[in-house]
């Protein structure tokens, strides 16, 4: 599931939400904190241009590392990352001809697998959604000596059974609660108008207002509330009117989808849409080129923190933004995204030349999950490395499951591939290191990279702040790019040891159990590891670059000057 999170957060008085979007301040400082570099700052950033400055005193030149973007879609013709993205060389564009022959029709940009000839999917259900309707029957129908012959047949799939019908039971009912809750707060809106009058929202003025109804009762400790926001603090009646529209509605968007579709037993998109027999995994020509889809926010945020430039006043840029490609490959809907369209997403990507492919999204059970794990063979056979989100709800994903993983058991000593690098969330506050969202795990969380309260670009050509382990992923798939584009021939097992190995350590808030890692990422440390460790020792070209330059003739110096 991609994870937008919701602003408000509303404030534990009234709903605990999953998601955030960030609204700090909008100063350069603040929008670029995730490249700063923690020995000089210490702000745990990831130490962004001294890495590059390391890599080209050492005389190394950049190759474009072209990086996949498995998520709910990019904007291509965003001005921050138009002259990033990846464009097939072998398709002639809006044709109507599988020019490449590799089965998809004009993937200039990439490819959609949550799309058809009758559109594009928007939201569809959640994992859990779809078990509990398609095992409800199996295990749960009129003949209970059936059932239990059943359950004694399918023991894996009656304990997915199980757990799914746990968390659709708890999260369909907290979906439908949150509906009510926000369309009640929003309701009393003109009250808090009307109660705050002429005065600011302060505690102090606050506490001079007398309430008449029940309705301003309400909306008085919605008001209290939000007075402890300093994004909202002391604002006027009709600012805070202007700012609370805003929160509810980006609450109602994120929780009426669910609690109407993605926890509905009745709703079903794929058919009418996509138009492939979903149960047949084998399938893969399916789909469409829309690579935005209907909300490309979530993964064009992720675009930009890979490789976003800096665009007119805009001074957001991509981690790898001197030297990544994105390519488009759109499977995450607004709910669970399902194992046939990411394993396929998986190998398109890989087949077409991205060697790097960031996952910011996961759910708590997976009925495909051989299928997506064979991808994830597949991707190691081809040396592609794959980075993925830790997951957002502040668990240990030992205990707590958060698929696809890359181990196929948590009681596992090592993960079954050598590719992956699994990456939670820190804040850019060294004394409360951890995003609160983030989950984490000593053995299966690799390293943290920054994930709270970054600024990236969202559609329309805009920029916004958005915060989850969906933007701490990509900030070290960036990372990854900068070392395999200065040294290609980094496997990603390399990469990975050397993220790892050099990550900035925190003594704080039990860091150390947190992760592989036991920090924060460190680019520039992480490339002179690299170059020590690996390239020096396997590169054969690296002696012969300073004395190839020297052989030039005079003629050909004179050449490259004209």
């Amino acid at each position: 599931m991609k994870h937008l999170l919701i602003a408000a957060a509303f404030y534990a008085g009234f709903a605990q939400v999953a998601a955030q979007t960030a609204t700090p301040q909008q100063d350069k400082d603040q929008k670029t904190w995730y490249h700063k570099d923690f020995a000089t700052t210490k702000v745990y950033g990831v130490n962004t241009e001294n890495a590059y400055k390391f890599l080209e005193s050492k005389g190394l030149k950049p190759k474009p590392v072209v990086v996949a973007v498995l998520d709910s879609g990019v904007e291509v013709d965003h001005p921050g990352l138009v002259k990033n993205m990846w464009k097939n060389p072998n398709e002639i564009p809006n044709n109507g001809k599988d020019d490449d022959g590799n089965g998809y029709v004009d993937d200039v940009y990439g490819w959609n697998f949550i799309g058809g000839k009758n559109g594009d999917i928007d939201v569809d259900n959640m994992e859990v959604t779809r078990v509990v309707k398609k095992y409800q029957p199996v295990f749960e129908g009129a003949d209970s000596a059936k059932n239990k012959e059943n359950q004694a047949k399918m023991p894996e799939e009656f304990a997915m059974y199980m757990k799914s019908k746990e968390i659709f039971d708890k999260k369909s009912q907290e979906a439908k609660q949150n509906v009510q809750l926000y369309t009640m707060i929003s309701n009393s809106i003109p009250d808090m108008v009307k109660l705050l009058g002429d005065k600011t929202l302060t505690k102090e003025n606050l506490a001079t207002l007398k309430p008449a109804t029940q309705q301003e009762a309400m909306a008085m400790q919605v008001l209290a509330q939000v007075a402890n926001d300093p994004q909202v603090a002391g604002k006027s009646a009709a600012e805070v009117k202007t700012y609370m529209e805003g929160q509810m509605k980006e609450a109602l968007d994120y929780f009426t989808p669910q609690a109407e579709k993605g926890y509905n037993l009745d709703f079903d998109p794929r058919k009418e849409i996509v138009g492939d027999n979903y149960d047949d995994y084998s399938e893969r020509k399916y789909g469409n080129n829309h690579y935005e889809g209907p909300d490309a926010k979530h993964g064009t945020h992720v675009a930009g923190i890979i490789a976003g430039l800096p665009n007119g006043s805009e001074p957001q840029y991509g981690v790898a933004s001197r030297v990544a490609k994105i390519m488009t490959v759109r499977a995450v809907p607004d709910g669970d995204e399902r194992d046939k369209d990411v394993s396929n997403a998986i190998r398109y990507a890989v087949d077409n030349g991205a060697k790097i492919l960031n996952m910011s999204f996961g759910k708590p059970v997976s009925p495909g999950k051989n299928v997506v794990w064979d991808a994830f063979k597949y991707a190691e056979s081809k040396g592609v490395l794959l980075v993925k989100a830790a997951g957002n709800e502040n668990e240990d994903i030992a205990e707590h499951q958060y698929f696809p993983t890359n181990f196929k058991s948590p009681s596992d000593e090592k993960p079954f591939i050598n590719n992956m690098i699994v990456v939670g969330s820190n804040t850019n506050d060294a004394n409360v290191l951890k995003s609160s969202f983030s989950n984490y795990d000593k053995k299966m969380v690799d390293v943290f990279a920054p994930g709270s309260e970054i600024y990236s670009t969202v559609p329309d050509g805009k920029y916004e702040y958005l915060q989850g382990t969906s933007m701490a992923s990509p900030v070290v798939a960036g990372a990854s790019a900068v070392l395999l584009a200065y040294m290609p021939n980094l496997k990603p097992d390399q990469i990975i040891e050397s993220l790892v190995k050099t990550s900035n350590a925190s003594a704080n808030n039990g860091f150390e159990n947190l992760s592989r890692g036991a920090g924060v990422i460190d680019v520039a440390k992480a490339a002179a590891y690299a170059y020590n460790n690996f390239y020096k020792a396997d590169s054969p070209t690296k002696d012969v670059k300073t004395p190839v330059r020297k052989q030039k003739s005079k003629k050909s110096i004179d050449r490259s000057k004209l």
